[in-house]
């Protein structure tokens, strides 16, 4: 059976977290949510308002972490999902949390990343050269750290799969769901 990680914090987008763990749970697969502490956090609801210059952000659920990142031992783990929302702005400081990422970039394990979740990439040094997508409006980080942006629903670069936001959950799984399927021991 894969084990696959996800990671995520308070802010973390709520349909990100829980649509991926759900998907991947679909496949018989077990998916772990590491997060700072092991406790609950409260995820967000991003969405767009006629309007709005930008996404507006309301209370999500409440996630319940199996793991704090200091238990978490990622060679036990086939692959690694990056939720988007605000907690990857702060878990890329967080150097626990980059070590872990650092570990699948390091050993070109599967590794799919959603709207703000590539932050944690570019922190563990995991972009260069690579081609990806994210929330549009994290383009010029993408380019600084030396990846090129592309703005389309789905961007599979080796075992690596991002996606600009939540309206692009289905294509993220569908993609990842392959990748996992082809490139990992069942």
């Amino acid at each position: 059976m894969l084990k696959i990680l996800l990671m995520s914090g308070d802010a973390g987008e709520a349909q990100e977290i829980y649509y991926a763990k759900y998907r991947l749970e679909e496949e018989g697969w077990l998916v772990h949510i590491a997060a700072p502490e092991k406790r609950a956090f409260l995820s967000v609801v991003h969405d767009f308002e006629p309007g709005f210059d930008t996404y507006t952000e309301k209370p999500g659920y409440r996630v319940e972490a199996d793991l704090g990142f200091a238990e978490v031992d990622p060679t036990a783990y086939d692959a690694l999902v990056l939720p988007g929302g605000r907690a990857p702005e702060y878990l890329r400081n967080r150097p626990n949390a980059v070590t872990i990422v650092r570990h699948f970039v390091a050993s070109n394990k599967p590794i799919a990343a959603n709207c703000h979740g590539p932050l944690l990439l570019i922190a563990a040094g995991g972009v260069k050269g690579k081609t990806l997508t994210c929330y549009p409006d994290l383009e010029p980080d993408l380019c600084a750290a030396g990846a090129e942006f592309v703005n389309r629903d789905v961007v599979v670069d080796g075992t690596l799969v991002t996606v600009r936001g939540w309206p692009d959950n289905g294509p993220w799984m569908r993609e990842f769901v392959r990748i996992l399927k082809s490139t990992t021991p069942v």
